[in-house]
């Protein structure tokens, strides 16, 4: 349910509404518009009786949330959010890139890779450091030593930094050096990790599990929301279907969907979805063209011995061409 405040509402009148909302045994968020206060009732497993609340000063009415995700909602919120990371906006029409190696492997393969991608236009640079694997015995990141090298990258090139948190442990390391904190698929319902992602201080990119519906990632948006952090940009990255002709199905058709419903960015990551970079191009052209807010690319100036993703990760020049002919989608 949402508490609509009157235009000229005081933000004692706000405050004294979430006061009630609390005594009923549930928790009020003050959600600001451009005209008016709107206070969302969370934490309830049922109808919530409005009596108290319509009576109260400065209370326009109430209005029942549809939805299970209510913070992620466009019923809450109507307007597209619009995340400011330093002076790079996501959301809203703004269309970002975000680009480098799947793994941070070195100091020298970061920085070659940081300057190319930022030459050839990108604004944020991807890089794990910490990586969560599917065989125990594949190259699993440099951990504190990659965060220090990201480090590096942000001082030398000017790019905004985004990377994985794989537990709630490190994430309080990774919040350290990042710009943009990275939940990884596998942990799109991790949710002591979700919760500890709701108290950072800095944007969340979740990823949607290979497995997960719309509703199970907006859910999982939710977890982050309800505990205080609303700078969350989700991001489609392919899910599991019969097709075995890429790695996994880019699912387009979940950019305009969430966007009728939620009012959250969503940035699309294609290497992931293709597995094989020769699909990146058109796959990325496509969710420019359907709405996307971004895109995040893996990009390897010697995909060959990459230690992680090099089929999918583009040679230089490729993301070169990419960039070029995104950019009369992107304007």
């Amino acid at each position: 349910m949402l508490v609509i405040m009157k235009n000229d509402a005081t933000e004692e009148q706000v405050q004294a509404v979430i006061r009630e909302i609390e005594n009923m045994g549930y928790r009020g968020i003050p959600m600001p518009g451009a005209q008016r206060t709107a206070v969302c009732i969370i934490g309830n497993q049922g109808p919530v009786d409005d009596s108290r609340l319509v009576v109260m000063e400065g209370v326009k009415e109430t209005v029942r949330v549809t939805k299970p995700y209510k913070l992620v909602s466009r019923e809450t919120h109507p307007q597209p959010t619009v995340i400011s990371v330093s002076d790079i906006k996501i959301g809203g029409g703004k269309t970002v890139v975000m680009a480098g190696p799947c793994a941070v492997e070195s100091e020298e393969q970061a920085l070659t890779i940081a300057h190319l991608v930022k030459k050839y236009g990108a604004q944020v640079f991807r890089g794990g450091a910490f990586k969560p694997r599917t065989s125990p015995y594949s190259f699993q990141g440099l951990g504190e030593e990659g965060l220090k090298i990201l480090d590096r990258v942000r001082r030398e090139t000017g790019l905004l930094i985004v990377t994985e948190a794989t537990d709630h442990i490190n994430i309080e390391l990774v919040e350290q050096y990042a710009d943009i904190i990275q939940i990884g698929a596998r942990n799109m319902q991790n949710y002591s990790l979700l919760r500890r992602a709701g108290h950072a201080t800095k944007p969340i990119l979740l990823k949607r599990s290979f497995a997960a519906t719309i509703e199970e990632l907006l859910m999982s948006a939710e977890y982050i929301t309800s505990e205080g952090n609303n700078q969350v940009i989700l991001c489609e990255r392919g899910i599991r279907t019969f097709s075995d002709n890429t790695r996994n199905t880019l699912d387009l058709s979940a950019i305009p969907s969430i966007k009728e419903v939620s009012h959250l960015p969503i940035i699309v990551d294609p290497s992931h979805a293709a597995g094989r970079r020769e699909y990146v191009i058109p796959l990325s052209k496509g969710a420019i063209a359907v709405g996307a807010d971004g895109l995040l690319v893996e990009v390897h100036h010697d995909p060959s011995h990459a230690l992680s993703d090099g089929m999918q990760s583009l040679y230089p020049k490729q993301f070169e061409k990419l960039m070029r002919e995104i950019e009369s989608l992107r304007r």
